[in-house]
């Protein structure tokens, strides 16, 4: 049996294409449809490890693993087969079927679309074989007509699959109708009729004073609005495609912790920091200048996927010294991944994937770049532990890595009598009081166990979140349209 196919469109990026094929996953999942996710082409530095076909593990957008999950399946690189990892506003790192892939990643970008076409094909037609339904997500927006002739992830697989499509709106922008309006006039004729429904999203107020709108919509086009979603501020899924939410906050109760995470122009997997935001008594700062790290109990070096030009830019901003001062003070450090390799005495580069740059000289540690990528999941057990990271000492911890870097003791610091702890050897270091802590494991705050341990909060409960975000559908949607929608 071959899979039938429904396509979410957006009129633009953030329209709330991720969130809302996530939310269908789960509502087609709950009526007993076996279910799967697929995004032809994701570019976001929000990435997961899965398995790969290969009896390895790699890498898709971090939306496609949520939607899986939605799903209640397993991940796998088949879901999300082209990932784009930007590295610079020119240059990205292609990801095929999990794996980067040099001689893509050196293409121009509109040579791309040819090679990777049987990939997408492929990893479509194994997934149709599958399952039942494959809810797909595009990119941007489908009417980008200087992109049409190479434009795979939201034309051409529709074309292939014959699927369905919707086409969503951020109504709370302003002039929703003209982004319907001119995103199906500039579609490619034959693809018109592939699309059965407008959905606005983000609305506040009174639906009713929407009409006679949408009529004329439909009158125009012959397409109907099927869904009015009202605005959901925290709908608990991590925000997609490196957007975020830039307010300061705190969760429930009374202020006890500030966690500053900076917020450099490459920062990678900044969706694992979802749980913080969620924890009672928490605020969390997305910090780009020194005045946003004052006052912080916590200061935290994300991942990074331009790590020597995002210490650049710290460097630029005056971000190196507050960082300094506040380790100075006995504050909380804590560097991911590429914040880890930042913490350290160099980073080395002899293979030209990274760059060349002196470290913020916290741990006593260097970084070499290698050409082998690292991408696992990590399963392990941190050792003693001092200062404010005290009570993860003996915690079992899971997580993922995805890095170039090997990183070591720094020989010539360590003759000096430089101190560094390794509470993992090769995975994570700490100095000598316990208060800056590197690691090389994603997805911290995402275990149940590290949110008791330092913050007395409980587990993110995802599959809560996936049921809420089916059931908002589910009572906004035109009674009987989903349904229909999965039908021949």
């Amino acid at each position: 049996m071959t899979a039938r196919c429904v396509m979410v469109w957006g009129t633009s990026s953030g329209a709330g294409k991720s969130w809302l094929t996530t939310a269908l996953c789960r509502w087609y999942a709950r009526q007993g449809w076996r279910v799967a996710p697929f995004k032809a082409q994701n570019m976001s530095n929000n990435a997961r490890v899965v398995a790969a076909l290969d009896g390895t593990e790699g890498e898709i957008g971090a939306a496609q693993y949520f939607q899986a999950l939605a799903a209640g399946v397993e991940p796998d690189v088949r879901m999300n087969p082209v990932l784009l990892k930007p590295e610079a506003d020119t240059r990205s790192q292609v990801v095929r079927l999990g794996h980067a892939d040099a001689a893509l990643s050196a293409l121009p970008w509109r040579q791309r679309s040819a090679q990777v076409w049987p990939a997408v094909r492929q990893a479509l037609d194994a997934l149709r074989a599958r399952y039942d339904l494959i809810l797909m997500e595009g990119a941007g927006s489908p009417a980008e007509i200087n992109l049409q002739d190479t434009d795979l992830v939201n034309l051409a697989v529709v074309r292939h699959a014959q699927a369905k499509a919707l086409l969503v709106t951020d109504i709370d922008r302003g002039g929703a109708f003209a982004h319907l309006y001119g995103t199906w006039a500039l579609l490619p004729p034959d693809l018109r009729s592939r699309l059965r429904g407008f959905v606005l999203n983000k609305f506040r107020g009174d639906a009713a004073l929407l009409e006679p709108a949408p009529q004329q919509l439909q009158a125009l086009t012959g397409v109907p609005v099927v869904a009015t979603l009202p605005m959901r501020w925290q709908h608990g899924l991590p925000e997609e495609d490196g957007v975020f939410d830039d307010r300061s906050q705190a969760g429930q109760g009374p202020l006890r912790l500030t966690v500053a995470i900076v917020a450099y122009p490459r920062i990678s997997n900044l969706d694992e920091f979802q749980p913080l935001k969620h924890c009672p008594g928490v605020r969390l700062i997305w910090a780009r200048t020194p005045a946003d790290c004052a006052g912080a109990d916590w200061i935290i070096l994300p991942g990074s996927k331009a790590t020597a030009a995002d210490l650049a830019w710290l460097r630029k901003q005056g971000l190196d010294a507050a960082i300094a001062a506040h380790a100075a003070r006995g504050g909380a450090v804590l560097g991911i991944c590429g914040g880890l390799q930042m913490l350290g005495e160099a980073l080395i580069d002899p293979h030209g994937i990274d760059g060349n740059a002196a470290g913020l000289g916290l741990l006593p540690l260097v970084t070499e770049f290698e050409p082998t990528k690292t991408v696992r999941r990590t399963r392990c057990t941190l050792g003693s532990l001092a200062g404010p990271w005290a009570a993860l000492s003996g915690l079992t911890v899971q997580g993922y890595e995805i890095h170039h870097g090997r990183t070591v003791p720094h020989p010539s610091m360590v003759q000096r009598g430089a101190r560094v702890g390794e509470v993992l050897p090769g995975l994570a270091w700490h100095n000598a009081s316990g208060n800056v802590l590197g690691l090389y494991l994603h997805g911290l705050f995402e275990d149940g166990a590290v949110l008791r341990a330092l913050l007395g909060a409980p587990a993110r409960a995802l599959e809560a979140v996936f049921d809420g975000l089916a059931d908002l559908i589910d009572a906004h949607f035109a009674p009987g349209f989903l349904a229909a929608l999965a039908q021949p």
